[in-house]
Protein backbone atom coordinates (compact mmCIF):
# COMPACT_ATOMS: atom_id res chain seq x y z
CA UNK A 1 0.00 0.00 0.00
CA UNK A 2 1.26 3.13 -0.93
CA UNK A 3 1.43 6.18 1.47
CA UNK A 4 1.25 10.20 0.53
CA UNK A 5 2.24 13.34 2.84
CA UNK A 6 -0.84 14.93 4.37
CA UNK A 7 0.89 18.26 4.95
CA UNK A 8 -2.88 19.47 5.67
CA UNK A 9 -2.81 16.81 8.29
CA UNK A 10 0.15 17.80 10.13
CA UNK A 11 -0.64 21.95 9.76
CA UNK A 12 -3.61 20.71 11.94
CA UNK A 13 -1.86 17.92 13.67
CA UNK A 14 1.38 20.95 14.92
CA UNK A 15 -1.55 23.18 15.92
CA UNK A 16 -2.71 20.63 18.74
CA UNK A 17 0.98 20.00 19.21
CA UNK A 18 2.17 23.06 20.56
CA UNK A 19 -1.37 23.99 22.30
CA UNK A 20 -0.43 20.58 24.38
CA UNK A 21 3.28 21.40 25.04
CA UNK A 22 2.13 24.68 26.14
CA UNK A 23 -0.86 22.84 28.58
CA UNK A 24 2.25 20.53 29.71
CA UNK A 25 4.45 23.21 30.64
CA UNK A 26 2.30 25.39 32.27
CA UNK A 27 0.91 22.14 34.68
CA UNK A 28 4.55 20.91 35.35
CA UNK A 29 5.23 24.44 36.30
CA UNK A 30 2.20 25.03 38.86
CA UNK A 31 2.47 21.34 39.70
CA UNK A 32 5.14 22.14 42.08
CA UNK A 33 3.56 25.42 43.49
CA UNK A 34 -0.07 24.01 43.61
CA UNK A 35 -1.52 20.88 46.04
CA UNK A 36 -4.45 19.81 45.67
CA UNK A 37 -6.11 17.73 48.50
CA UNK A 38 -8.24 15.31 46.87
CA UNK A 39 -9.08 12.60 49.36
CA UNK A 40 -6.69 9.87 47.78
CA UNK A 41 -3.31 9.05 48.38
CA UNK A 42 -0.99 9.15 45.42
CA UNK A 43 2.28 8.17 46.84
CA UNK A 44 1.71 4.87 45.09
CA UNK A 45 2.91 6.02 41.45
CA UNK A 46 6.67 6.93 41.75
CA UNK A 47 7.57 3.56 41.23
CA UNK A 48 4.58 3.42 38.16
CA UNK A 49 6.35 6.44 36.81
CA UNK A 50 9.53 4.32 36.82
CA UNK A 51 7.84 1.37 35.14
CA UNK A 52 6.08 3.67 32.40
CA UNK A 53 9.67 4.91 31.64
CA UNK A 54 11.30 1.79 31.01
CA UNK A 55 8.69 0.60 29.16
CA UNK A 56 9.12 3.69 26.98
CA UNK A 57 12.92 3.29 26.93
CA UNK A 58 12.29 -0.13 25.96
CA UNK A 59 9.64 0.84 22.72
CA UNK A 60 12.03 3.07 21.70
CA UNK A 61 14.93 0.41 21.07
CA UNK A 62 12.39 -1.39 19.55
CA UNK A 63 11.17 1.60 17.55
CA UNK A 64 15.24 1.48 16.29
CA UNK A 65 15.32 -1.85 15.61
CA UNK A 66 12.54 -2.43 13.88
CA UNK A 67 13.20 0.85 11.47
CA UNK A 68 16.94 -0.50 10.89
CA UNK A 69 15.02 -3.90 9.46
CA UNK A 70 12.70 -1.43 7.26
CA UNK A 71 10.23 -2.75 9.56
CA UNK A 72 7.74 0.17 9.55
CA UNK A 73 4.53 -1.43 10.63
CA UNK A 74 7.05 -2.87 13.65
CA UNK A 75 8.59 0.49 14.26
CA UNK A 76 5.11 2.26 14.14
CA UNK A 77 3.58 0.59 17.13
CA UNK A 78 6.67 0.43 19.34
CA UNK A 79 6.23 4.24 18.27
CA UNK A 80 2.75 3.91 19.39
CA UNK A 81 3.29 1.72 22.76
CA UNK A 82 6.04 4.73 23.55
CA UNK A 83 3.91 7.56 23.11
CA UNK A 84 1.26 5.80 24.80
CA UNK A 85 2.83 5.06 28.16
CA UNK A 86 4.48 8.54 27.72
CA UNK A 87 1.34 9.81 28.42
CA UNK A 88 0.32 7.56 31.28
CA UNK A 89 3.70 8.81 32.77
CA UNK A 90 2.60 12.40 32.00
CA UNK A 91 -0.52 11.98 34.09
CA UNK A 92 0.33 9.93 36.40
CA UNK A 93 2.95 12.60 37.33
CA UNK A 94 1.27 15.24 37.41
CA UNK A 95 -1.40 13.71 39.67
CA UNK A 96 1.21 12.66 41.96
CA UNK A 97 2.97 16.38 42.27
CA UNK A 98 -0.42 17.62 42.51
CA UNK A 99 -1.47 16.14 45.45
CA UNK A 100 1.67 14.92 46.97
CA UNK A 101 4.44 16.89 48.94
CA UNK A 102 7.52 16.96 47.02
CA UNK A 103 10.61 14.43 48.12
CA UNK A 104 13.86 15.76 48.55
CA UNK A 105 17.01 14.30 47.86
CA UNK A 106 18.68 13.67 51.32
CA UNK A 107 15.82 14.48 53.43
CA UNK A 108 16.39 11.45 55.67
CA UNK A 109 13.76 12.68 58.54
CA UNK A 110 11.04 13.39 56.00
CA UNK A 111 11.01 16.94 56.95
CA UNK A 112 10.71 18.54 54.20
CA UNK A 113 14.58 20.03 54.71
CA UNK A 114 17.54 19.13 53.62
CA UNK A 115 19.47 20.08 56.89
CA UNK A 116 23.45 20.46 56.82
CA UNK A 117 23.70 16.89 59.14
CA UNK A 118 21.58 15.38 56.09
CA UNK A 119 23.94 16.71 53.87
CA UNK A 120 26.72 15.93 55.31
CA UNK A 121 25.63 12.47 55.48
CA UNK A 122 24.47 12.11 51.66
CA UNK A 123 28.06 14.30 50.28
CA UNK A 124 28.50 14.69 46.55
CA UNK A 125 26.10 12.17 46.04
CA UNK A 126 22.89 14.76 46.15
CA UNK A 127 25.11 16.86 43.60
CA UNK A 128 24.89 14.08 41.04
CA UNK A 129 21.18 13.32 41.86
CA UNK A 130 20.18 16.88 41.01
CA UNK A 131 22.53 17.10 37.89
CA UNK A 132 20.85 14.01 36.47
CA UNK A 133 17.50 15.60 37.43
CA UNK A 134 17.80 18.97 36.55
CA UNK A 135 19.28 17.49 32.83
CA UNK A 136 16.10 15.13 32.47
CA UNK A 137 13.66 17.79 33.49
CA UNK A 138 15.35 20.47 31.03
CA UNK A 139 15.53 18.41 28.34
CA UNK A 140 11.84 16.53 29.12
CA UNK A 141 10.59 19.69 28.63
CA UNK A 142 12.33 21.40 25.73
CA UNK A 143 11.66 17.73 24.10
CA UNK A 144 7.92 17.48 24.37
CA UNK A 145 6.84 19.43 21.23
CA UNK A 146 9.99 18.11 19.07
CA UNK A 147 8.83 14.48 19.79
CA UNK A 148 5.20 15.81 18.99
CA UNK A 149 6.60 17.38 15.87
CA UNK A 150 8.67 13.86 14.63
CA UNK A 151 4.96 11.66 15.28
CA UNK A 152 3.57 13.89 13.60
CA UNK A 153 5.58 13.92 10.03
CA UNK A 154 5.64 10.15 10.81
CA UNK A 155 2.45 9.94 11.00
CA UNK A 156 1.64 12.36 7.72
CA UNK A 157 3.81 10.54 6.32
CA UNK A 158 6.15 13.56 5.91
CA UNK A 159 9.21 10.70 6.05
CA UNK A 160 12.29 13.04 4.49
CA UNK A 161 11.44 15.52 7.57
CA UNK A 162 10.50 12.88 10.35
CA UNK A 163 14.02 10.70 9.62
CA UNK A 164 15.44 13.95 9.80
CA UNK A 165 13.95 15.20 13.02
CA UNK A 166 14.16 11.28 14.96
CA UNK A 167 18.24 11.40 14.33
CA UNK A 168 18.56 13.83 16.98
CA UNK A 169 15.28 13.72 19.06
CA UNK A 170 15.14 10.08 19.38
CA UNK A 171 18.28 10.22 21.77
CA UNK A 172 17.08 13.16 23.88
CA UNK A 173 13.90 11.36 24.27
CA UNK A 174 15.51 7.80 25.26
CA UNK A 175 17.82 9.46 27.73
CA UNK A 176 14.76 11.58 29.53
CA UNK A 177 13.32 8.08 29.49
CA UNK A 178 16.10 5.98 31.16
CA UNK A 179 16.95 8.92 33.72
CA UNK A 180 13.42 8.99 35.10
CA UNK A 181 14.24 5.54 36.11
CA UNK A 182 17.36 6.09 37.55
CA UNK A 183 16.25 9.25 39.31
CA UNK A 184 13.70 7.07 41.04
CA UNK A 185 15.62 4.59 42.24
CA UNK A 186 18.33 7.41 43.52
CA UNK A 187 15.34 9.08 45.19
CA UNK A 188 13.57 5.37 46.31
CA UNK A 189 15.38 5.53 50.41
CA UNK A 190 13.78 9.02 51.02
CA UNK A 191 9.85 8.43 49.79
CA UNK A 192 7.76 8.41 53.36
Amino acid sequence: MKYSPNPELAKKLNVAAYIISAAVLILVGLMRRVKIDVGIDFSFLPPMHAFFNVVVAIALLFALFYIKKLNIKAHRNSIYVAMGFSLLFLLSYVAYHFTTPETLYGDFNGDGVVDATELSQIGSMRTVYLVLLLSHIVLAGISLPFILFTFIRGYTFQIDKHRKMARWVWPIWFYVAITGPICYLMLMPFYK
